[in-house]
């Protein structure tokens, strides 16, 4: 168990000092401008920016966007804005890498993407921006306060002194499970863990489609493949964590209930990626429609 806590606190380290490997924080050119054929909007992209999801700017339209990735000069590292004829995704169905701008979504295939293939030293660098991004400290800080709040281990103490407790602990938990989920055990089964969203369909069909991502993932051939890996790095997360929660709080009924709400807590962030390209689309089509109708009116 000493040399489990070690190789922890060792991927801990190694994370901080990988984060020197850059990945893209915003998708790429095309997302605003493979927006489903049928809006028949004339308004520019510019107001349409403004109630945008996706923070970015989109200088290049699909068709520049396209020849520059057909060059080589795009490669991007977590998934795709074509699918594997070339075409722009529409924005109905495009993951960005970060949900309301800000929240992480670097593990997020679009629904007919065809991302770059896993391997080691992808799953590294994707576990650690996961792992060290500036949105995972501050959700850190809210489940700890939360935590401390509510006395959810009673033998951390309460106050500064417990805050402080529940959120090392609980940066070691987080970083633990997200390197052996998302980067060790995968690089190791040849598991492929990012979500492949559906993107369409019916939605009680896709609500059993994001429950079912935690039993069942895919290999690195694109097989469907029991989530050894996921389910894994939950439990193994929970048999580490046994070396630095005192005696209190590494019971098995505690350990249980904590791997219950890591499981919960994916599928309701897995349901948000599922849902959100169309939510954020609709938006934005309908701030073109009254863009449209604002320029109509001025311009008769």
């Amino acid at each position: 168990m000493r040399f489990i806590s070690s190789f922890a606190f060792l991927l801990t380290s190694l994370g901080a000092v990988a984060q020197e490997a850059s990945l893209p924080d915003a998708p790429s050119t095309v997302l605003l401008a493979s927006v489903d054929a049928g809006s028949s909007s004339s308004v520019t992209l510019e107001g349409a920016r403004e109630y945008s999801f996706y923070p970015v700017g989109f200088e290049q339209d699909a068709a520049a966007a396209a020849k520059a990735s057909d060059k080589g000069k795009q490669k991007p590292m977590l998934g795709t804005d074509l699918d594997k004829d070339g075409h722009p995704i529409p924005l109905s169905q495009q993951q960005p890498q970060r949900i309301l701008g800000f929240m992480p979504n670097f593990r997020s295939v679009s629904a007919g993407g065809v991302p770059p293939k896993p391997g080691w030293k992808l799953n590294f660098k994707v576990a650690t921006r996961q792992s060290f991004d500036y949105s995972s400290f501050l959700f850190l800080g809210i489940t700890s306060l939360s935590a401390e709040g509510i006395n959810s281990h009673p033998v951390l103490g309460k106050g500064v002194g417990g805050f402080y407790a529940y959120t090392w602990r609980g940066f070691l938990d987080k970083t633990d499970g997200t390197y052996l989920g998302a980067w060790f055990l995968p690089s190791l089964l040849h598991e492929d863990t990012r979500y492949y969203a559906m993107g369409s369909g019916n939605i009680a069909k896709r609500i059993l489609y994001v429950i079912s991502r935690q039993g069942v993932t895919r290999t690195y051939g694109g097989r469907q493949t029991p989530n050894i890996a996921g389910l894994g790095g939950k439990v193994l997360t929970q048999v580490i964590s046994r070396e630095y929660y005192p005696a209190g709080a590494t019971d098995f009924s505690v350990l249980a209930t904590k791997f219950g709400y890591s499981a919960m807590r994916d599928v309701a962030f897995t349901s948000i990626r599922e849902f959100y390209p169309q939510i954020a689309a609709h938006y934005i089509r309908k701030h073109r429609e009254k863009m449209a109708r604002l320029a109509a009116s001025q311009n008769p």
